[in-house]
């Protein structure tokens, strides 16, 4: 035991002397003290956003004007040779100021010169340089963009848009000259006649992501966009295009011309697709904008021609809550209680609609109802729009039969309705496919039964409301019998 504890006591000893001779770790600031030992801090290079390593302003000045030299001497590959290799120099030395100048200067004598393609070449290699400035490839965009209008040709005029599209795409820094280019090269496309082309220029451009362009330009840009494909005839991209502006914005007062430029491409793209309710949401929406509430006339920029096809494409939708809803809210919009002759067939006409009686085809009001449809529903669609009208009242009409007969004849139905038996046996099949209305047609009786046979489980739940309500009562009278004994003492 005794050997134990000193050889114990011998190798503590001997960890306590190594601990002692290791070299002593240094923190961090005595490490940055020595390292800083001896040297100047006013001399050390600061960075603070874009600082100058070289100054190449005073080679510019003498190379950029021998460039030109060069260029009117017919040596323009000499001279962008040259310049380029000032360019080099200025990228690299971050002497940004100059790297304008000399990227301006290149693109500048391509111009003068006159030759275009060298242009587009030249704008091609700036932009793909390593580590090119935003700044010279902003400057050389902008500069280029005054340009698309003195090009000799539409060819030429293509090219160099095409060449400045190179140049801006992927770049977040030119996202507002990217949009403007992309317009130009659309419209070009368009004139000539290839609408597919323009619409797959501008498809090409997300300018919803762009966050260089302020909420009107983006609007602006996306309802281009609807329109081609509108003109393509591409509807269903018409209809993903359109859900990405944002209807909110439009509501703005310095929206309102784009609100109308949307709801009047929403209303050709509705018109295609023949949807009534969405066609009448579509001219509320322009209804309720404020330039249209202030203009009085009967023209299509007024709001009583917008009120008008909004209430007559109201009544050709098919009956849903929305629709009831809708109908409600414009029977007591006040304009339509003017004292004006030219409103009050519609005014009755949403009456109609909105109360529980039958209502005869053709209606009171059908020749000012299909005077508006013949103005807003194009002619191509006028015998379907003259049919869901005949089938929307019919429909009202049997909603009405429902509500005030369990049982009925088929004949008198169709006697009620105007409608043969065919007729009616076809309309209430349409109404109980759909989940709107339940009927059951005993066509050997000839009887319409609107009634729903109830549920065993129904019938219990009946009978268990009544019983409880029965002992409701016998427990109220024993309560009054009791409290008139009391009263008089019996």
């Amino acid at each position: 035991g005794a050997a134990e504890r000193r050889l114990v006591a011998v190798t503590m000893a001997d960890a306590e002397e190594k601990k002692e001779d290791a070299p002593k770790k240094e923190t961090a600031k005595e490490l940055m003290a020595r390292a800083m030992k001896g040297v100047n801090v006013k001399e050390m290079p600061t960075v603070s956003g874009i600082e100058k390593k070289e100054d190449f302003a005073a080679l510019a000045k003498t190379q950029i004007p021998e460039a030109e030299l060069l260029a009117k001497n017919g040596e323009l590959t000499k001279a962008m040779e040259l310049l380029l290799a000032l360019e080099k120099k200025c990228r690299l030395g971050l002497d940004i100021a100059t790297l304008k100048t000399t990227v301006t200067s290149m693109v500048t004598i391509c111009h003068d010169v006159g030759d275009w393609e060298k242009l587009n070449v030249v704008m091609a290699i700036i932009s793909k340089r390593h580590q090119q400035s935003k700044h010279a490839v902003t400057a050389m965009v902008a500069l280029a963009t005054e340009w698309l209008e003195e090009t000799p040709d539409k060819a030429t005029k293509v090219a160099l848009l095409t060449a400045l599209l190179e140049v801006t795409d992927g770049k977040i820094y030119v996202e507002a000259e990217r949009s403007v280019l992309t317009r130009k090269l659309a419209g070009i496309k368009e004139a000539d006649g290839d609408i597919e082309g323009a619409c797959a220029c501008m498809l090409d451009v997300y300018v919803e992501t762009f966050g260089a362009l302020s909420k009107r330009e983006k609007i602006d840009f996306i309802l281009e966009q609807i329109r081609l494909t509108l003109a393509k005839k591409d509807w269903v991209r018409a209809y993903i295009t359109a859900k990405k502006v944002n209807r909110k914005h439009l509501g703005e007062d310095d929206m309102q011309d784009l609100k109308l430029r949307f709801f009047g491409l929403l209303i050709e793209y509705h018109l295609q697709e023949k949807d009534a309710f969405e066609l009448a949401q579509d001219y509320h929406s322009i209804y309720q904008t404020k330039c249209v509430l202030e203009d009085e006339s009967a023209e299509p920029t007024g709001w009583r021609h917008n009120l008008k096809s909004c209430v007559t494409f109201l009544l050709m939708a098919k009956h849903s809550p929305g629709q009831s809803d809708m109908l409600h809210r414009l029977v007591l919009d006040d304009k339509l209680d003017r004292l004006d002759a030219d409103l009050a067939p519609w005014k009755h006409m949403l009456t109609q609609f909105t109360t529980t009686e039958i209502v005869r085809y053709p209606l009171e009001d059908q020749e000012p109802l299909n005077g508006q449809l013949k103005m807003v529903g194009t002619e191509a669609l006028w015998e379907h729009w003259q049919t869901m009208g005949h089938t929307r009242t019919t429909q009202h009409n049997l909603r009405v039969a429902a509500k005030y007969y369990k049982r009925i004849q088929t004949a008198r139905l169709g006697n009620l309705l105007g409608l043969s038996t065919d007729e009616v046996e076809e309309h209430l099949s349409t109404l109980v496919g759909g989940g709107d209305l339940f009927a059951k047609i005993d066509r050997p009786a000839g009887i319409v039964s609107f009634q729903k046979p109830v549920t065993s489980e129904e019938t219990l739940s009946d009978w268990a409301s009544d019983v409880a309500s029965l002992l409701t009562l016998v427990e109220r009278t024993c309560h009054l019998i009791n409290k008139e004994n009391m009263i008089h003492k019996i």
